[in-house]
């Protein structure tokens, strides 16, 4: 078996060898942080211009918050019918998006809970709505338990209610819910979510019909480094069942840390399950790059860790800072208390760590930048000392 120096020597060649599950596992348990880092950060600039860095100017839109899974690390979704519950109204979730398009937004990841009182109609009332009066924005709505709900709610199977939803408007299947696809896990923290089968099996069919789709990755829920290995595992062979089929697959991965402060999971756990710090995290995103060679972009979670370590993640790995989410419900219930960015404190993070902002959409298409404060900030080289920070 070979030790973590010869494994990221042969990383660091213009054609490394894939990385195996094994040699994942040490380089996890074993390398020196830094080593690491610079070998994701040379594959970075493999794959992207080694200047640049984007960013997606989004919203996250909750259009209700009734929900039968109740995951345990959730502290936004209450059951259905409850007094707490509420349900958007196309008209009001039109007001949002109207707000995002003042700013010059181009997406929606829009996303709420299993609720058995909506049929299939409902949505695709909504996206066709939504699609009319606002036709440049990309609705990425509803992840792939909400699909496996409405499917069990219509007495459909899960392809057929993909199908209809992209007649009606719908762009893209966001990544949430995967959190971990290994059962182990999946099954304590959600166990009426499903098997991570599920979560694959539908993302499956939103690539077979051309949905754009992230994958995802929760970690800090007390789970084995091996056991984040085997999740990306997971991953990477759906997408190269994809890309073999010709299918685009996954546009990127993104990973970030359980928040366990207002949640059942957490107080059940509290004292035996530290919150995930900083080098744990850029050291998960670091293996990622170098494991998911099928998958171009790799995004850093500001949200989670704060702005300073999405910096430093674009260091080590990472090519996109995320977006401005403009509103956020889910991540903040839990207990984060990150606040949200401005594409202009977006721009200043990217710039200040060295990099050249640039805006995105969805699909990662490149688009016009607005120079907020580009000028400000003299573009100078990512200096290589930022490998010594930690």
């Amino acid at each position: 078996m070979s030790n973590w120096r010869d494994i990221l020597t042969r990383q660091m060649q213009d054609d490394p060898p894939r990385l195996t599950i094994d040699e994942a596992i040490i380089l996890y348990n074993e390398s020196d942080l830094n080593h690491l880092r610079q070998a994701a950060f040379n594959r970075k600039k493999q794959i992207h211009s080694p200047e640049q860095v984007t960013y997606l100017i989004d919203r996250n839109i909750n259009y209700g918050n009734a929900c039968t899974i109740n995951c345990q690390f959730c502290s936004f979704y209450v059951p259905p019918n409850s007094e707490n519950a509420y349900l958007q109204t196309k008209e009001q979730i039109s007001a949002r998006i109207r707000e995002l398009e003042d700013i010059g937004g181009s997406r929606i990841l829009m996303q709420g809970g299993v609720d058995p009182n909506l049929e299939i109609e409902w949505y695709e009332n909504l996206l066709s709505y939504l699609q009319i009066n606002h036709p440049s924005i990309h609705l990425d709505c509803f992840s792939p338990i909400e699909i496996e709900g409405i499917a069990e709610v219509c007495g459909m199977n899960t392809l057929d209610v993909l199908s209809r939803l992209k007649n009606s408007g719908l762009h893209g299947l966001p990544g949430g819910g995967a959190e971990m696809l290994v059962d182990d896990v999946r099954l304590d923290i959600s166990p009426k979510k499903g098997g991570a089968g599920n979560w694959l099996k539908i993302m499956s069919e939103a690539h077979s019909i051309g949905l754009i789709t992230s994958a995802t990755n929760v970690i800090g829920f007390g789970e084995t480094n091996k056991q984040r290995i085997l999740h990306m595992n997971q991953i990477r062979e759906l997408q190269d069942s994809s890309i073999k089929q010709g299918l685009q697959g996954f546009t990127s991965f993104i990973s970030w840390t359980a928040q366990l402060e207002n949640n059942s999971f957490g107080k059940k756990h509290k004292g035996k399950i530290l919150p995930i710090q900083p080098p744990e995290y850029l050291r998960h995103v670091a293996i990622s790059r170098l494991f998911l060679d099928n998958i171009d972009h790799i995004q850093a979670s500001w949200l989670t860790m704060g702005i300073d370590i999405a910096q430093l993640a674009l260091f080590g790995g990472a090519d996109d800072i995320g977006s401005t989410m403009m509103e956020e419900n889910v991540v903040s219930a839990a207990g984060t208390t990150k606040v949200l960015c401005t594409e202009e404190e977006l721009q200043y993070a990217i710039t200040k760590a060295g990099f050249k902002p640039k805006r995105r959409d969805s699909e990662y298409n490149l688009l016009e930048t607005p120079k907020l404060v580009i000028e400000a900030h003299q573009y100078i080289s990512p200096p290589m000392i930022q490998y010594n920070v930690l």
